[in-house]
């Protein structure tokens, strides 16, 4: 598992580029403040409920919490569940909204 910086998101987002972003927060916390994830909760991952990234598995996925802690956690339940390229966005959201 790799991290990657909210610096680096958010000038790669700013560049056009099509991230494959992974929101492992909770529906009502990815309502309030989304940067274009799809929505997987953490325990969907960790019961193994991937079937809407199946087709990722090959491609770089950037996972992204409020913090960086869950989708720490996330980053490595995809790794073992054969996904290829997983990063963490480091200090998460939270960082994120800073960079405003």
């Amino acid at each position: 598992m790799e991290n990657i910086t909210v610096q680096d998101v958010r000038k790669r987002l700013r560049d056009g580029e099509n991230l494959n972003l992974i929101d492992v927060r909770q529906p009502e916390e990815h309502n309030e403040y989304n940067i274009g994830g799809i929505l997987l909760p953490l325990g969907q991952i960790e019961a193994m409920n991937t079937d809407s990234i199946n087709n990722l598995k090959d491609s770089e996925i950037i996972c992204y919490c409020r913090s960086g802690q869950r989708s720490m956690m996330a980053s490595v339940y995809l790794e073992h569940m054969g996904f290829k390229n997983v990063k963490n966005m480091a200090g998460g959201v939270e960082a994120y909204k800073k960079l405003s």
